[in-house]
C-alpha cells in the first residue's frame, strides 16, 4: 500500500480528481477511478483525471480522463482548465499558453490570473467541431432529418416527446436536445440513458437538453456518457452552442448556463474554432491509499 497525493478540483461543478502520474504510478486508472468516485466510500468525483508528461514535442503535458464507471473519456472541458490551473499555482510550469495533449488532440489553454498570480479562468481553444461522423453517430438511424438543421434528425425508438436533436462532436459525442418545455422539470435521469445506449450511438453518447432563456443565453442540463447527470459539462456546452448556432437559435456568441455555473462559448467564424471560457477552482488535497 502506498498513499498518493491528489487533488479535488472542479470547473462550473464538473469535479474529478487530479493526481500527477509524473509523480506517481497508477497501474490501473479504471479501477482507481471507480473506487475513488464512489461518494462515502471514496472521494467522490464525476472521475479521475491524470496529468502526465506528453508523447509529443509538439504539447508540454497530458491529460486522461476516466469516468466514475471506469471508462476513459476522449476529451473534458472542464477538466482541462483545472489541469492549466493545477499546473500553473503548482509551480510545475509558467508557460501561457499551455499546450495540453488529450486523445482528442492537442488543446491550447490560454491562462486569466488574478492579482495574486493566481489562475481564476482559463479559455481552452477546443477546435473545430466534427458535424458528421459515422464511428460516433451511425446514419442508418438518421430519419426524418429535419430541413435546414446540419446533423438533425430524429430517433424512432426515443419513447420521449423529444423529437429531434442536432449531433456534435467536439472530440466526444454530444446530441443536442432543444425542448419548449421547462428543461429544469424534464426527468433527464430516464431518458438521458436511453439516448446515451441508443442504436444511433456505436460508442455511446453525451445527451444535452437545451433551452433558450428570454435573456438570449441557453439552459442546458447534461447526461454525461459514463458519469450519469453532472453540474457541467465543457464539451457540452461547446456542442450546445454550435447547435444553437446550426439551427439559428443563437449567434455565434453565447452564454451556456449549466447546474454548476456559466461558461461563455464563441465559435470563431473565421478559424471555425470553439473557444470556451470559464472559472477552475480547488476544492481540497489529500493523500489516498492505493
Amino acid at each position: 500500500m502506498k498513499l498518493i497525493e491528489f487533488t479535488k478540483m472542479h470547473g462550473a461543478g464538473n469535479d474529478y480528481i487530479y493526481v500527477n502520474t509524473m509523480k506517481y504510478d497508477i497501474p490501473d486508472p479504471s479501477a482507481t477511478s471507480i473506487a475513488w468516485s464512489r461518494p462515502h466510500f471514496g472521494i467522490g468525483s464525476d472521475g479521475l483525471i491524470l496529468i502526465g508528461r506528453p508523447t509529443t514535442s509538439d504539447a508540454d503535458f497530458s491529460m486522461r480522463i476516466f469516468n466514475n464507471d471506469g471508462s476513459e473519456a476522449m476529451m473534458c472541458g472542464n477538466g482541462t482548465r483545472c489541469v492549466a490551473k493545477y499546473l500553473h499555482d503548482k509551480g510545475l510550469t509558467d508557460k501561457n499558453p499551455i499546450r495540453l495533449e488529450t486523445r482528442s488532440g492537442i488543446k491550447v489553454l490560454n491562462l486569466h490570473l488574478d492579482a495574486d498570480n493566481k489562475v481564476e479562468a482559463v479559455t481552452v481553444d477546443m477546435g473545430e467541431p466534427v458535424l458528421e461522423d459515422e464511428n460516433q453517430f451511425d446514419p442508418a438511424v438518421r430519419i426524418f432529418p429535419l430541413k435546414g438543421d446540419r446533423g438533425s434528425s430524429s430517433l424512432t425508438s426515443d419513447p420521449s416527446p423529444l423529437t429531434s436533436g442536432t449531433f456534435v462532436s467536439m472530440g466526444n459525442p454530444h446530441y443536442v436536445i432543444f425542448m419548449s418545455e421547462d428543461v429544469e422539470q424534464f426527468p433527464i435521469e430516464h431518458y438521458g440513458p436511453l439516448l446515451e445506449h441508443h442504436a444511433a450511438f456505436p460508442q455511446r453518447c453525451n445527451i444535452e437538453f437545451a433551452q433558450i432563456l428570454p435573456d438570449g443565453s441557453i439552459r442546458m442540463r447534461v447526461w454525461e456518457r459514463g458519469s450519469g447527470i453532472t453540474l457541467a459539462c465543457g464539451t457540452g456546452a461547446c456542442a450546445t452552442a454550435v447547435a444553437a448556432a446550426l439551427t439559428g437559435r443563437a449567434g455565434r456568441q453565447c452564454n451556456i448556463r449549466m447546474d454548476g455555473g456559466v461558461l461563455h462559448i464563441e465559435w470563431d467564424e473565421a478559424t471555425n474554432h470553439v473557444m470556451k471560457t470559464g472559472p477552475a477552482a480547488i476544492v481540497f488535497e489529500g493523500k489516498i491509499a492505493l
